[in-house]
């Protein structure tokens, strides 16, 4: 018997729709994680997440993030999991696409709250 529900998702239409950057969106989930696209251009904030890991898969474009002792260059097709609790600043010099997973619920800002914190992740 086939789900009705099951449906391929392409990263480059997802991609289109997404205007903001900083701003993920979620695609799909998996068990109690999310799968989220986000566009990254300039710099984020220093923060952590307590209670999660949290892995960037870069679609396209190139991303870097400061940790408190180096930088980590992640380029397309590579990807990285920064251990909870671990603090992280992303950024990214030109646009970068980027695959997100997270435990559903996860705030885009961890532990910092201000204008670039979420107040809901939408789907998209």
């Amino acid at each position: 018997m086939i789900n009705n529900s099951i449906k391929k998702i392409n990263f480059n239409n997802k991609f289109d729709k997404i205007s903001k950057y900083w701003s993920p969106k979620i695609i799909a989930e998996l068990n109690n994680y999310q799968f989220k696209l986000a566009k990254f251009k300039g710099d984020f904030i220093r923060h952590h997440h307590p209670e999660t890991d949290e892995a960037f898969i870069v679609i396209e474009g190139e991303i870097c993030i400061e940790f408190d002792n180096k930088t980590e260059i992640i380029k397309s097709g590579e990807m990285i999991v920064v251990p909870k609790g671990v603090p992280h600043k992303p950024y990214s010099k030109k646009e970068a696409k980027v695959l997100i997973i997270e435990p559903r619920g996860v705030v885009n800002t961890g532990n910092i709250s201000n204008e670039l914190t979420l107040s809901s992740h939408n789907w998209i």
